[in-house]
C-alpha cells in the first residue's frame, strides 16, 4: 500500500486512455486522489476506471474535446459536482497525424515533381488542415484545460497543472514540424503561466517523455518482428541508458511535481525524463 501522498485531493487527467496518463492516474489513485479522467474516447478510458474502481479507488470518465470551451466548462462542473474542485491538472492529452509529418528528413528534388513516389510526403505536401489540428490539440488543448480548471484553483488559492512537453520541445526532431512547433508552445506556455498564476497559489510545470514506446510509436521505432527500425536505432544511438521508457519511469517526477509539500517552491520547470537523450549529441 502506497502512502496516501494526495488523499481525497481531486486529479484531472486529460488524455487519460493513453499510454502515459493511464499509467499516472492510476498512480494518482493509489495515492489517495479521486480521478476525472478526460479524453475522446470511452472505450479507451473506462478500462482505466474500471481498474482504478476494482481497486477501491474513485474514476468519473467524461469523455471530452478539450480543445472545445463548451464541452471542457461542461467537464469541470461534471466534476465539481460529483468529485469536488480540482487540486491537480494534468494536461497530457496530444497527438501528432500521419499527414502533418513528412517522410523525409531534408529536402529532395523528388518532392517537386508531379510524378514523385507515391509515398513521398515532403514539406511542401503537409496537409495545412492537419498541421493546424496538431498545433490546436497540442496548444489550445493544454491551454484551454488550464484556464478552465486554473479558474477554480485560484477560487481557492492552491493547485498543481503539470503540462507534457517533448525532446521536440528543445529539438525539432526530423519529420515532425507541427508537433515540434507545438511542443515547443507547451515549454514556454507553461513558464508564462507560472508566473500569472503564482499569485494565485498555483505552481505550473511540466515533464518532457524521452522516447516510450506505445502503440503509435511501436511502428515507427520497431520492426514487426520486435527489432528496432532505421528511427529506433537512431533514437538508441543518442539514448546514452540504450533503452526506451516505460510509463512507470514517469511516476517519481511526476508525483515531485504535483506534491505541495516537496516541490513547494518549484514552478515554471520543464524535466526531461529521457535517459540521457537530451545530453547526448551522439558524437
Amino acid at each position: 500500500m502506497k502512502e496516501f501522498t494526495f488523499k481525497d485531493q481531486v486529479a484531472v487527467v486529460t488524455g487519460a486512455g493513453g499510454t502515459l496518463c493511464s499509467v499516472i492516474a492510476k498512480e494518482l489513485s493509489e495515492r489517495g486522489s479521486k480521478l476525472a479522467l478526460l479524453g475522446r474516447s470511452v472505450d479507451k478510458l473506462q478500462p482505466v476506471a474500471d481498474e482504478i474502481i476494482a481497486a477501491g479507488g474513485t474514476a468519473l470518465v467524461i469523455p471530452t474535446d478539450i480543445t472545445d470551451v463548451a464541452a471542457v466548462e461542461k467537464a469541470c462542473a461534471e466534476i465539481t459536482e460529483e468529485l469536488g474542485v480540482c487540486r491537480f491538472l494534468i494536461n497530457g492529452a496530444g497527438g501528432n497525424q500521419a499527414v502533418a509529418t513528412t517522410s523525409t528528413t531534408v529536402f529532395e528534388k523528388d518532392e517537386l515533381f508531379e510524378d514523385k513516389p507515391e509515398e513521398m510526403r515532403g514539406f511542401f505536401d503537409l496537409d495545412m488542415d492537419a498541421v493546424e489540428s496538431v498545433i490546436k490539440t497540442n496548444t489550445v488543448g493544454t491551454m484551454l484545460p488550464s484556464q478552465v480548471f486554473g479558474r477554480e484553483m485560484a477560487r481557492l488559492g492552491r493547485g498543481s497543472i503539470l503540462n507534457f512537453a517533448s525532446m521536440t520541445s528543445y529539438r525539432p526532431l526530423t519529420r515532425v514540424p507541427a508537433y515540434a512547433a507545438a511542443k515547443a508552445g507547451v515549454i514556454n506556455f507553461t513558464q508564462w503561466l507560472s508566473v500569472y498564476l503564482a499569485p494565485a497559489g498555483i505552481r505550473v510545470n511540466a515533464v518532457a517523455p524521452g522516447f516510450f514506446v506505445n502503440d503509435r510509436s511501436r511502428k515507427i521505432l520497431m520492426t514487426p518482428d520486435g527489432g528496432l527500425s532505421a528511427r529506433g536505432e537512431c533514437v538508441m544511438a543518442h539514448t546514452p541508458q540504450r533503452e526506451f521508457g516505460e510509463a512507470k519511469d514517469l511516476l517519481g517526477c511526476v508525483c515531485w511535481l504535483l506534491n505541495d509539500d516537496q516541490a513547494k517552491f518549484v514552478t515554471g520547470i520543464t524535466v526531461p525524463v529521457d535517459g540521457g537523450f537530451l545530453a547526448s549529441t551522439g558524437v
